[in-house]
């Protein structure tokens, strides 16, 4: 019985990681249609946006079955909870893969910033760079290259920070590029969206290798993350109206 689970288990092990690699490759195409002005793919994707959930929901099913038919022991039940809490974080992953595709259909033709599209493109390389490495962890069993995530994850909000700035300096110098920086900051909160469910992944990578569940991205965290944005947008806000009234 327990070898009927275990090759069911490997099997199901399999269509995770295929799902994985779906949705790295999601990632790749929706920001390189927006980057490369290319309607037709990110066109394609829309059309095609059921198609991760669907595969979300076959493996879902099949790992609910698993523990209701098989009554795995304490081990094996700990792999299929990992598998079922981390196919929904790449679920997310390929939703927001597929609104990065809704803005190249919505800023065609207009007028583009090149520099934030480099960071747009850069911040899309690092974020499929940890995907890739957090699945490999996750067949690897691999603790450390897990919790090494939350360096690239600080790596990609220090280049959403530095993407931020340079929209909204871009639009001040020049109001054509208006609509397309609407989209700019769409993607790029969706890329740094991206890297904080691959954070999410890395911390069921650890559950299943060591029984340990905590969040690596702690919420005190996140709300200080919150708290120092907010701060630097008051701060950016004062500064404009204090240089506005001396002007005055």
């Amino acid at each position: 019985m327990h070898e009927i689970f275990l090759d069911e288990l490997k099997k199901l092990n399999t269509q995770f990681m295929e799902m994985g690699v779906q949705v790295n490759d999601l990632i790749d195409q929706g920001t390189r249609s927006f980057v490369d002005h290319d309607k037709k793919m990110a066109q394609e994707m829309i059309e095609e946006d059921k198609v991760v959930a669907k595969e979300a929901i076959k493996i879902e099913k099949k790992a609910l079955d698993l523990m209701a038919l098989q009554q795995p022991v304490a081990t094996d039940f700990r792999v299929v909870i990992s598998i079922l809490k981390a196919t929904t974080d790449l679920e997310r992953i390929g939703e927001n893969a597929n609104s990065i595709a809704v803005e190249t259909v919505r800023v065609k033709g207009n007028p583009r910033i090149s520099e934030v599209e480099k960071i747009i493109s850069g911040m899309t390389h690092q974020v499929r760079t940890m995907l890739i490495q957090v699945l490999t962890a996750y067949v690897q069993d691999d603790e450390n290259t897990a919790r090494s995530m939350l360096n690239g994850h600080e790596d990609v909000y220090q280049d959403y920070r530095k993407a931020r700035q340079m929209i909204i300096d871009g639009v001040e110098q020049d109001p054509n590029v208006a609509v397309a920086s609407a989209s700019y900051f769409v993607i790029i909160r969706l890329l740094e969206r991206i890297s904080d469910h691959i954070v999410n992944l890395a911390s069921w990578v650890i559950y299943k290798s060591s029984g340990e569940l905590f969040e690596l991205i702690s919420a005190d965290k996140k709300k200080t993350q919150v708290k120092k944005r907010t701060k630097t947008t008051k701060a950016k806000a004062t500064t404009k109206k204090n240089s506005k009234t001396k002007k005055e």
